[in-house]
Protein backbone atom coordinates (compact mmCIF):
# COMPACT_ATOMS: atom_id res chain seq x y z
CA UNK A 1 0.00 0.00 0.00
CA UNK A 2 1.23 3.57 -0.75
CA UNK A 3 1.74 5.67 2.07
CA UNK A 4 -0.55 8.71 0.38
CA UNK A 5 -3.48 6.20 1.00
CA UNK A 6 -3.12 5.38 4.19
CA UNK A 7 -4.74 8.72 5.67
CA UNK A 8 -8.00 7.77 3.64
CA UNK A 9 -8.37 4.79 4.99
CA UNK A 10 -7.64 5.54 8.06
CA UNK A 11 -10.01 8.25 7.68
CA UNK A 12 -13.10 6.01 6.48
CA UNK A 13 -12.43 3.33 9.13
CA UNK A 14 -13.06 5.66 11.45
CA UNK A 15 -16.12 6.59 10.34
CA UNK A 16 -17.47 3.36 9.78
CA UNK A 17 -16.25 2.55 13.49
CA UNK A 18 -18.64 5.31 14.18
CA UNK A 19 -21.26 4.27 12.25
CA UNK A 20 -20.78 0.74 13.78
CA UNK A 21 -20.95 2.35 17.31
CA UNK A 22 -24.56 3.93 15.76
CA UNK A 23 -25.54 0.57 15.10
CA UNK A 24 -24.64 -1.16 18.13
CA UNK A 25 -25.72 1.40 20.78
CA UNK A 26 -28.89 3.35 19.08
CA UNK A 27 -31.00 2.16 21.96
CA UNK A 28 -28.81 4.31 24.69
CA UNK A 29 -28.76 7.97 25.41
CA UNK A 30 -26.20 8.89 22.75
CA UNK A 31 -25.22 11.86 21.13
CA UNK A 32 -23.34 13.61 18.73
CA UNK A 33 -20.46 14.33 21.03
CA UNK A 34 -20.17 10.37 21.94
CA UNK A 35 -20.48 9.48 18.31
CA UNK A 36 -17.81 11.69 17.20
CA UNK A 37 -15.55 10.39 19.65
CA UNK A 38 -15.81 6.99 18.65
CA UNK A 39 -14.58 7.94 15.29
CA UNK A 40 -11.19 10.03 17.34
CA UNK A 41 -12.59 13.77 15.28
CA UNK A 42 -13.77 17.27 16.35
CA UNK A 43 -17.44 17.25 15.74
CA UNK A 44 -17.83 19.73 12.99
CA UNK A 45 -14.90 17.60 10.94
CA UNK A 46 -17.06 14.62 11.89
CA UNK A 47 -20.48 15.72 10.59
CA UNK A 48 -19.01 16.91 6.95
CA UNK A 49 -17.30 13.66 7.06
CA UNK A 50 -19.93 11.01 7.87
CA UNK A 51 -22.46 12.96 5.72
CA UNK A 52 -20.37 12.63 2.96
CA UNK A 53 -19.96 8.86 3.35
CA UNK A 54 -23.49 8.03 4.07
CA UNK A 55 -24.97 10.78 2.78
CA UNK A 56 -27.38 11.44 6.23
CA UNK A 57 -25.87 13.68 8.91
CA UNK A 58 -25.00 11.13 12.30
CA UNK A 59 -28.50 12.49 13.81
CA UNK A 60 -30.41 11.41 10.89
CA UNK A 61 -28.13 8.24 10.51
CA UNK A 62 -29.56 7.70 14.66
CA UNK A 63 -32.73 8.34 14.07
CA UNK A 64 -33.18 6.07 11.29
CA UNK A 65 -31.77 3.25 12.63
CA UNK A 66 -33.93 3.99 15.83
CA UNK A 67 -37.13 4.26 13.64
CA UNK A 68 -36.36 0.88 11.76
CA UNK A 69 -35.35 -0.91 14.75
CA UNK A 70 -38.99 0.13 16.36
CA UNK A 71 -40.75 -0.91 13.17
CA UNK A 72 -39.08 -4.44 13.81
CA UNK A 73 -40.42 -4.52 17.71
CA UNK A 74 -44.14 -3.53 16.81
CA UNK A 75 -43.84 -6.49 14.30
CA UNK A 76 -43.53 -8.70 17.45
CA UNK A 77 -46.35 -6.85 19.08
CA UNK A 78 -44.52 -5.31 22.13
CA UNK A 79 -45.82 -1.76 23.47
CA UNK A 80 -45.53 1.15 21.78
CA UNK A 81 -44.32 2.59 24.94
CA UNK A 82 -41.91 -0.32 25.39
CA UNK A 83 -40.17 -0.13 22.00
CA UNK A 84 -40.25 3.84 22.28
CA UNK A 85 -37.36 3.52 25.30
CA UNK A 86 -36.23 0.33 24.11
CA UNK A 87 -34.44 2.16 20.96
CA UNK A 88 -33.62 5.15 22.89
CA UNK A 89 -36.51 8.02 22.60
CA UNK A 90 -37.01 10.06 26.14
CA UNK A 91 -40.65 11.34 24.36
CA UNK A 92 -43.58 9.29 23.51
CA UNK A 93 -44.91 12.19 21.28
CA UNK A 94 -41.55 12.41 19.77
CA UNK A 95 -41.40 8.89 18.72
CA UNK A 96 -45.12 9.13 17.81
CA UNK A 97 -44.58 11.94 15.72
CA UNK A 98 -41.13 10.69 14.27
CA UNK A 99 -42.48 7.03 13.34
CA UNK A 100 -45.64 8.81 12.09
CA UNK A 101 -43.81 10.91 9.42
CA UNK A 102 -40.82 7.67 8.29
CA UNK A 103 -43.33 4.60 8.06
CA UNK A 104 -46.97 7.04 6.85
CA UNK A 105 -48.52 5.34 10.07
CA UNK A 106 -48.56 5.96 14.37
CA UNK A 107 -46.45 3.32 16.19
CA UNK A 108 -50.37 1.79 16.95
CA UNK A 109 -51.47 1.68 13.76
CA UNK A 110 -48.09 0.28 12.12
CA UNK A 111 -48.36 -2.73 14.70
CA UNK A 112 -52.33 -2.87 14.42
CA UNK A 113 -51.31 -3.23 10.14
CA UNK A 114 -48.36 -5.43 11.31
CA UNK A 115 -50.14 -7.68 13.41
CA UNK A 116 -53.13 -8.58 10.60
CA UNK A 117 -50.23 -8.48 8.00
CA UNK A 118 -49.35 -11.97 9.91
CA UNK A 119 -52.82 -13.16 10.68
CA UNK A 120 -53.18 -12.75 6.90
CA UNK A 121 -50.05 -14.86 6.07
CA UNK A 122 -51.02 -17.83 8.96
CA UNK A 123 -54.50 -18.12 7.16
CA UNK A 124 -53.66 -18.37 3.77
CA UNK A 125 -49.42 -18.48 3.08
CA UNK A 126 -49.63 -19.10 -0.38
CA UNK A 127 -51.29 -15.80 -1.39
CA UNK A 128 -47.96 -14.11 -0.39
CA UNK A 129 -45.95 -15.99 -2.64
CA UNK A 130 -45.25 -14.57 -6.24
CA UNK A 131 -47.50 -17.23 -8.35
CA UNK A 132 -44.76 -17.80 -10.67
CA UNK A 133 -42.64 -18.91 -7.61
CA UNK A 134 -45.14 -21.27 -6.58
CA UNK A 135 -45.92 -22.68 -9.48
CA UNK A 136 -42.25 -23.22 -10.38
CA UNK A 137 -41.67 -25.03 -7.18
CA UNK A 138 -45.45 -27.10 -7.52
CA UNK A 139 -47.41 -25.63 -5.14
CA UNK A 140 -50.10 -24.64 -7.15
Amino acid sequence: MENHQYPKLYFYRRIVQAKLYIDDHYGDSIDLNNIADEAWFSKFHFIRAFKNTYGKTPHQYLIYVRIEKAGELLKTGIPVSEVCYAVGFESLSSFSGLFKRVAGLSPSAYAAQQQNLQQQIKKSPLSFVPACFAEKSGWL
